[in-house]
């Protein structure tokens, strides 16, 4: 840290004397400390939280096995097992050291359920078979319009195993708006959800054509999810990878996102959120937001991205916002990113609207602040490979970007920025000049020669509408 401390230190001093503003310095040294600093929950601190049991095919060592076949589930994908998952699981919750099997080799129709906690202590679920969906959306339980497999207010649980979740998603996507505007639009079931959990544990599991979403982290703590393998067409719409929202000290590792929507999107009230080692293709990249929609807050704050692949996504790194919001997005670190032919590898915007209608003018917006960009590299099929498309009222500001390089096969690149504030370190490729500038709606080329080539953009293209 003392390194970047020392470059940085430089960097402002001399950009501050040939500028005449040192009076900004100090607070800009200060924050660079608290980005670097940004440490969150460890993956060992919260596996102290969430036990390690060795070995569960056995009833040794105490263990009590609840295999859904033992209580009617026939796993041809065909006959309705979803009572036998519920007697299966009230036993096991009830019971001290337990393991709720889905055995190898059988594919379970179940139908939407919500497993309740609290259970007892030491709980293993163990999928090792398919769970699938009911394809059909017009027999969908109406009681449960927005959930498939939910599970709530557990404490010290993993889901493990080497099993699939099947959302059977295909007729649900047919039936979006996305898909054909003259359907009408409306929400559809999220896979897996944990809700209102804490100390949980979920590795080496797949899940794959979710209805929607494919797992929601809901207002949750201390939540480890590894080597998960999330998969879904490019085509299929509102299919997030992971979205966490109202949760805290999540960290995701090692996990393969390819989905019709974002990879990963961390919404409202959440914090201390680590990713590492993220593979995301396709989809739209990772995401902060939206946020702010229908003039609601939104906040997130301390968000590290440490070591990513994105491929052939249609956005990288991306920040995204409402008009009409309050609140703020800050402290957020994105380093050591790949990116391969990715459309907008680096963005913010505060203008989105996910919407078939214009969204109106609003002077209102979440602020965002303290965002570090740093080893970022790879190419992109688009022009403007950073855009920091900001509000007029609720500038966006400390954005540092430190070893920068993104460049286009067939063209040159640059940045575009629109009342966004901040400075490079080291290597900016693109130049990201007009971040230094008081100016609106302007641009700094790959050539960095932004004085002669500054360009005035219509306010229509700062719009950004994901339809």
């Amino acid at each position: 840290m003392e390194k970047i401390f020392l470059v940085s230190l430089l960097v402002l001093l001399v950009s501050a004397s040939a500028h005449g503003i040192a009076e900004n310095i100090y607070d800009d040294i200060a924050m660079l400390g608290e980005l670097e600093d940004l440490k969150l929950e460890e993956e060992n601190e919260i596996q102290e939280k969430v036990f390690e049991i060795p070995g569960w095919t056995s009833e040794r060592g105490g263990k009590t096995l609840f295999n859904v076949d033992s209580f009617g589930a026939i796993g041809d994908g065909i006959a309705d097992d979803t009572q036998a998952f519920v007697s299966a699981w009230d036993k096991a919750c009830l019971t001290t050291k337990s393991v709720f099997l889905v055995p190898a080799g059988g594919r379970y129709l179940v139908n939407a359920t919500r497993f309740r906690g609290p259970c007892a202590d030491r709980l293993i679920i163990q999928i090792d078979g398919t769970i699938v969906a009911p394809g059909e959306p017009n027999n969908w339980d109406p009681n449960n319009p927005r959930t498939w497999l939910q599970f709530s207010k557990l404490n010290a649980v993993i889901f493990q195993g080497s099993g699939v979740i099947d959302g059977s998603g295909s007729k649900w996507w047919d039936a979006s708006c996305k898909r054909n505007k003259s359907n009408p639009c409306r929400g559809a079931p999220t896979a897996l959800t944990i809700d209102s959990s804490s100390a949980v544990r979920v590795k080496d599991l797949t899940i794959q054509n979710s209805q929607q979403m494919h797992f929601v982290i809901s207002h949750s703590d201390s939540v480890r999810v590894s080597n998960v393998l999330v998969s879904a067409p490019g085509t299929s719409p509102n299919t997030d990878g992971i979205h966490i929202t109202g949760s805290t000290n999540v960290v995701l590792q090692d996990c393969k996102i390819g989905t019709g929507d974002d990879c990963i999107s961390i919404v409202n009230a959440s914090s201390a959120i680590r990713m590492k080692k993220i593979y995301c293709g396709p989809g739209h990249g990772i995401s902060i937001g939206s946020l702010g929609k229908d003039n609601s807050i939104g906040i997130v704050t301390k968000v590290v991205l440490d070591t990513a692949l994105l491929r052939q996504t249609t956005n990288g790194l991306r920040i995204k916002t409402w008009q009409g919001g309050s609140g703020y997005v800050r402290s957020v670190r994105f380093e050591n990113v790949r990116m391969d032919e990715v459309e907008n590898p680096i963005i913010i915007d505060q203008f989105y609207c996910d919407s078939p209608k214009a969204c109106k003018n609003q002077t209102s917006a979440v602020e965002i602040s303290q965002i570090m960009y740093r080893n970022i590299s790879g190419t992109t099929t688009s022009q403007k490979a950073m855009k920091f498309a900001c509000s007029d009222t609720v500038p966006c500001n400390r954005i540092v970007l430190s070893n920068i390089n993104l460049e286009r096969k067939d063209g040159t690149v640059e940045t575009y920025c629109n009342s966004a504030t901040g400075f490079g370190i080291g290597n900016v490729q693109p130049s990201a000049d007009c971040l230094n500038s008081s100016n609106k709606d302007t641009h700094s080329d790959h050539d960095q020669t932004k004085d002669a080539h500054l360009i005035k953009f219509s306010r229509e293209e700062i719009i950004h509408t994901e339809l």
